[in-house]
């Protein structure tokens, strides 16, 4: 833990520096006290691009449409975590991407956006689950994105590119991971890898357990590491997913969470867990209501799973945040806003799923009838016209991550707006501030504001790890 040092406040302010103030602040790390019980297991999950406006909005929807409080809600009204705002930028922006900031976790460093624990010189940055594998612990991650994807590899391996997770799928299995769940078929599969390599053999070679179905899950033998890939690219969103029978063949998160947990729990060093929602993020960059608050409500779900477990056990740290924001939503102020939040229950799928429903030869009526099918209000002829302008080739189709399609994703949020009372400020990352929770032994550690690398360190002391 040496190289651990605290910068004082007085010096970042004294005007002497000339150097960049974020590469200043990079490696800042704060010195924690010692922990008063060690921790034996620590979960950590991150609501992947969950800005301080979705937690709020999808606990008002839980309170009004549920009638109960959000989990991670009931942390703090019962008061039972400790509670912190994080910084979240990376070496190289205020605004880091996920592959930066899952690095500040896992790394200890903060590195340029689209890196995975490489620093500016080309330095290779331990992932604290390696370390943890080190000291005799089992190690896993479950997503609900590809499992090679940035957040989970931040945590695990080290890469120049975030995208390079054909060769992430390989790390993986080099690494020898105990529990790794999510989807990305398409990077383990000899018949979708442009190298034709089966890496599925590759980890069967290795005594992995191969999950490819929801119900496979309760089929998994007790020693054995797994990797479960449950579908090509991500997992579908949760609204769809409950909507959508044949989605159903894949688990949620919380589904794999307690599985995870079930296989690694009896080891007698403990485990290391990442739990991440990662469709939270994507719905942030389609500005999609529906999507965001049913897959944050998903991840709150599997806090719950999280927290039960923790409960019981007594010797597992959980750390409940988010790597970054993402489109600030939030609702609006007018006379009819509970009314017009509420009607977000109508919703029956994502705007993705409603929007390519939609093809160039409709009629106004069809689009006018199939808006009111799945989300229950009626548009208007002009914003009809509009939508079918951008399948006529009238309107030039929209950008942005995530968008495959080229669907009209920021125009129809726009319409929605008129009726739910939710506002976006864009389509991408922010910097905010960020919400962050701790329960069990070593949340006495967490200060009221920490930097996202603060809690590589704060792992490590609360678990006793040498760094």
């Amino acid at each position: 833990m040496d190289r651990r040092k605290f910068l004082k406040g007085s010096a970042l302010l004294s005007g002497l520096f000339t150097i960049n103030p974020i590469d200043l602040l990079a490696n800042d790390v704060q010195r924690f006290p010692k922990s008063k019980r060690k921790a034996k297991n620590i979960i950590f999950m991150i609501s992947d691009g969950m800005s301080p406006g979705t937690l709020a909005m999808a606990n008002l929807y839980s309170q009004n449409i549920l009638g109960k409080n959000t989990n991670w809600m009931n942390l703090y009204h019962e008061n039972k975590a400790s509670r912190a705002l994080m910084d979240t930028a990376s070496a190289s922006s205020i605004v880091t991407d996920s592959a930066a900031a899952s690095s500040s976790f896992g790394g200890g460093f903060r590195v340029k956006n689209g890196m995975l624990n490489i620093g500016a010189n080309g330095e290779r940055y331990l992932p604290i689950w390696q370390k943890f594998k080190k000291e005799g612990k089992k190690a896993g991650c479950v997503t609900t994105v590809t499992i090679t994807h940035a957040t989970p590899a931040g945590f695990c391996v080290n890469s120049e590119k975030r995208s390079a997770e054909p060769e992430i799928a390989e790390m993986y299995a080099d690494i020898g991971l105990d529990v790794m769940m999510g989807g990305g078929d398409e990077f383990f599969n000899a018949a979708k890898r442009k190298d034709k390599k089966d890496v599925y053999g590759i980890y069967k070679q290795k005594g992995y357990q191969v999950l490819k179905e929801r119900s496979h899950l309760k089929k998994l033998e007790k020693g054995k590491k797994v990797l479960g890939v449950f579908n090509s690219g991500a997992l579908p969103y949760s609204i769809d997913r409950k909507n959508i029978p044949e989605l159903q063949e894949t688990p949620t998160l919380g589904e794999m969470a307690q599985a995870a947990i079930d296989q690694m729990k009896d080891h007698k060093e403990g485990f290391v867990l990442q739990i991440e929602g990662g469709k939270v993020d994507w719905s942030a960059h389609a500005n999609d209501i529906a999507a965001l608050i049913h897959d944050q409500l998903a991840f709150d779900e599997a806090v719950k799973v999280a927290l039960d477990f923790a409960e019981k056990d007594e010797n597992t740290l959980v750390i409940i945040t988010t790597d970054h924001g993402n489109a600030n939503p939030g609702t609006l102020y007018g006379t009819n806003a509970t009314k017009n939040f509420n009607s977000i229950a109508q919703y029956k799928y994502t705007n993705e799923y409603v929007l390519n429903a939609i093809h160039a030869d409709f009629n106004l009526q069809q689009i006018k009838d199939w808006i009111f099918e799945t989300n229950g209000f009626s548009l208007a002829d002009e914003e009809a016209k509009h939508l079918l302008d951008f399948y006529s080739g009238l309107e030039k189709q929209e950008d942005g991550l995530y968008n495959y399609k080229k669907l009209p994703f920021k125009v129809y949020s726009e319409i929605q707006k008129k009726h739910n009372s939710v506002g976006w400020i864009s389509m991408d990352h922010t910097g905010d501030y960020v919400e962050l929770a701790a329960y069990g032994p070593g949340s006495e550690l967490l200060k009221p504001f920490v930097k996202n690398t603060d809690l590589h360190y704060l792992m490590l002391e609360a678990a006793e790890v040498s760094g």
